[in-house]
């Protein structure tokens, strides 16, 4: 039989390795329409690919999908994280686990990964196909015939790992083959603040914060970090990822609130600020900072609070506290815009997962038609699980259906 993959990435890749070795008497073609395979990979995690995440658990892994998460438990048992290291240690690519459970190439190097498939194709005799676009898919009595603008292709089975599109036109094609689909709107972005003298901090990083929408459910925590344009961090992406669809609404025009302390509780937050004024009482406030905040940050929020940094503790009164209370736990920012985290691009939509049978990830529509990776309906927070949901659904579509 011949199987043709659609799409150089990682999806692609890892999901042609999957057939050839689940089938080694198949033709494996991967096809992609550009002059380079493997680029987004290249350039993920800064130039180091963040290949997957150290999470165990596959209830707690699903919830770092958006998008997707709880369709991905259910095959996760079949090939997640746990599998990712051994697969990729087993083909002499050694993995380290960062503090922030985010699992890297021991090299530090995505090339490494590169490097690794391309060993792994050569091996199991995968052809690799450089620009060739697929334009449209036409099923017929022996199987698909993939046109491109001067040619055709014949094959028995396909499976679309084309990656995220970042327009609708770019699903036109899956669309005409009676396939359901989510409109793409950017996820995974940084919030641009023009108006916001806060970005005057920019490399301030606070370790624990909470962040939320105003007026929408949407609620973040984990470290911030103040860019010169807004903000950024795992609580600001972690926002963007599970809020895409309603900040596309809002045209990336929102409030953003944020808890510089990390604690819901404001009584307790008082209570510490009582203890303050209490025990230094005779100390400047900025020279005493709540929270162990950075002291750019603390003499920022003072003043915003509208008190005087070389003003005593023992000064500022229930009127002060209650100030530096309320800029502490509920600071709000004005955001106007957003900005693309990295030079990686993630994108909320795609095929509708209602279209696919996630147990095999064949097409509901068109039999013989497989998908894995970006393409799909699934994305995650930043963290190593993009990777790990294009290794699952192609481990998963790489059978071919079969059991």
């Amino acid at each position: 039989m011949k199987i043709a993959i659609i799409g150089g990435g990682a999806a692609g890749f890892f999901t042609a390795i999957r057939v050839k070795e689940n089938f080694p008497n198949y033709q494996v073609d991967i096809l992609e329409k550009s002059k380079k395979v493997l680029s987004k990979v290249k350039i993920s995690g800064g130039g180091r690919c963040n290949v997957t995440n150290a999470c165990s658990s596959i209830a707690e892994l699903s919830r770092a999908y958006p998008r997707g998460g709880k369709q991905l438990k259910k095959i996760f048992p079949e090939f997640y994280t746990k599998h990712t290291i051994e697969w990729f240690e087993s083909r002499g690519v050694p993995l380290v686990t960062q503090e922030d459970q985010c699992i890297f190439p021991r090299s530090q190097d995505s090339q490494t990964i590169i490097d690794c498939f391309f060993e792994e194709c050569n091996r199991l005799g995968v052809r690799i196909l450089t620009q060739v676009g697929i334009e449209s898919i036409l099923r017929n009595a022996d199987g698909f015939s993939l046109q491109t603008r001067d040619n055709s292709f014949q094959y028995d089975k396909v499976i679309v790992a084309t990656g995220g599109s970042p327009k609708r036109k770019g699903l036109d094609w899956l669309e005409e083959m009676g396939h359901k689909i989510k409109n793409p709107v950017p996820s995974l972005f940084t919030f641009n603040m023009p108006d916001e003298k806060v970005t005057e901090l920019m490399g301030v990083v606070v370790e624990e914060t909470i962040t939320r929408i105003k007026g929408e459910n949407l609620t973040a925590n984990g470290p911030l970090l103040i860019t010169h344009w807004g903000m950024s961090g795992p609580s600001i992406l972690v926002l963007s990822a599970f809020g895409a669809r309603v900040l596309e609404a809002k045209n990336y025009t929102f409030t953003v609130q944020v808890n510089w302390v990390n604690e819901l509780n404001q009584q307790l937050v008082q209570d510490e600020l009582n203890r303050l004024l209490e025990q230094f009482g005779e100390k400047q406030l900025k020279n005493i900072r709540a929270y162990y905040l950075p002291s750019r940050l603390w003499n920022f929020l003072v003043e915003k609070a509208g008190l005087e940094l070389d003003r005593k503790w023992g000064e500022i009164g229930k009127k002060g506290i209650n100030k530096l209370l309320n800029v502490l736990t509920n600071d709000e920012y004005e955001v106007k815009g957003k900005t693309t985290f990295k030079e990686e691009f993630v994108t909320c939509g795609g095929v509708s997962l209602e279209s696919v049978n996630m147990k095999t990830m064949e097409s509901k529509v068109c039999p013989g038609l497989f998908f894995a990776g970006e393409v799909l309906d699934i994305d995650a927070i930043t963290g190593g699980y993009n990777f790990q949901a294009a290794w699952t659904t192609g481990f998963v579509a790489g059978k071919l259906g079969q059991k």
